[in-house]
């Protein structure tokens, strides 16, 4: 157990360390997404004030976002932030990890090996990674295709002390630009876990964190409209025990969380979830406050009939204050119900 916090962002030994208490203790860290320095700051907000570690990450869309819209460089934009959240994480009393969300196949070369290139040359000069972890999503490839590119990524993961994520079959909704249907594809079956093992072992190789389908849709879903079946994951882990003769065998992740139930949540915990992705929800927390101050201040924002409008209402600050604790408080529920609460490393 590390007994000391010395640096704000995870070494790799400690970014091990926060998932096995995580899966020992059967919680889960929130992964942020994140898209500028404001939202970052909302995210380390509330990690702080639930006193709780945890994952902040960037889609490939959040990082051609923060690379600006001129020249949309993904890479320029991703590094810009993590070098920023490594010196303005100091500031808050808890452990986060730096994490890349959804990357296809075809942008690859543009996005995460480029990153992974970034963390060796840091690593072969004695320093830690940029990012703790990426994630490589070949869940529109099929599994042999998306497996075998698994299999690169993951040498050169494991040799620059970076965990990879893999999502082995589709998650639902849209997300980036890359879409799947809400259909029974979205199930991992035994047979794709144990391929999985086959593949990229169960540790020995590299560890990776596994993102398995059990009903789970990106975006915006009613109640109803998508069936999830957290319990799939034990089968899952079971099915692999059975084969390889490790227990517990995976470390699982839950896409496509947002607007899921308490009970949902629950049992994919009990399962081995140790991380779990948030955006659409933390999206609206930030953005429902603004959309509220513009209604309620609209002739001090706008320049209406002549007037000169109020420069205290359309100060960016002044509503950017708003929508930073809003999601705060969105971070701190999520750490609630991933059981993450109080749970720092000390």
């Amino acid at each position: 157990m590390y007994k000391e916090r010395t640096m704000p962002i995870a070494t790799p030994e400690v970014y091990n360390e926060m998932l096995d208490r995580a899966k020992a203790g059967k919680f889960a860290y929130p992964a942020i997404n994140v898209t500028s320095t404001q939202t970052l700051h909302a995210a380390l907000r509330g990690f702080a004030e639930a006193e709780s570690d945890g994952i902040v990450q960037i889609s490939t869309g959040g990082a051609e976002f923060l690379g600006g819209q001129y020249s949309k460089d993904m890479v320029t934009g991703s590094v810009a932030l993590a070098e920023f959240a490594h010196i303005v994480a100091e500031k808050y009393p808890v452990t986060v990890a730096l994490h890349t969300d959804h990357c296809p196949k075809d942008k690859l070369d543009g996005y995460v090996r480029p990153l992974i290139a970034v963390s060796e040359e840091r690593v072969a000069r004695g320093e830690n990674p940029l990012f703790q972890s990426h994630m490589w999503d070949g869940s529109a490839e099929t599994l042999a295709d998306n497996l075998s590119i698994a299999q690169e990524l993951l040498v050169r993961a494991a040799a620059a002390k970076i965990i990879l994520e893999v999502e082995i079959t589709p998650t639902g909704g849209e997300e980036d630009g890359v879409s799947h249907e809400i259909n029974d594809s979205l199930y991992t079956t035994v047979d794709d876990a144990i391929r999985t093992a086959e593949a990229l072992g169960l540790g020995e190789k590299g560890r990776y964190l596994l993102a398995a389908s059990f009903g789970n849709v990106h975006g915006v879903y009613k109640p109803g409209n998508v069936v999830l079946r957290p319990d799939l994951l034990k089968e899952l882990n079971e099915g692999v025990a059975a084969r390889f003769g490790k227990e517990s065998p995976f470390d699982f992740v839950f896409h496509g969380g947002s607007g899921s139930t308490e009970e949902e949540i629950r049992t994919a915990l009990e399962n081995g979830v140790v991380k779990m992705n948030i955006d659409t929800d933390t999206q609206y927390a930030f953005t429902r406050p603004v959309a509220a101050h513009m209604f309620q201040n609209y002739d001090g924002v706008l320049k209406i009939d002549g007037e000169v409008g109020n420069k205290k209402t359309y100060d960016p600050r002044t509503w950017g204050k708003l929508a930073e604790a809003s999601m705060a408080a969105r971070v701190v529920e999520a750490c609630g119900n991933l059981r993450s609460a109080g749970t720092k490393i000390k």
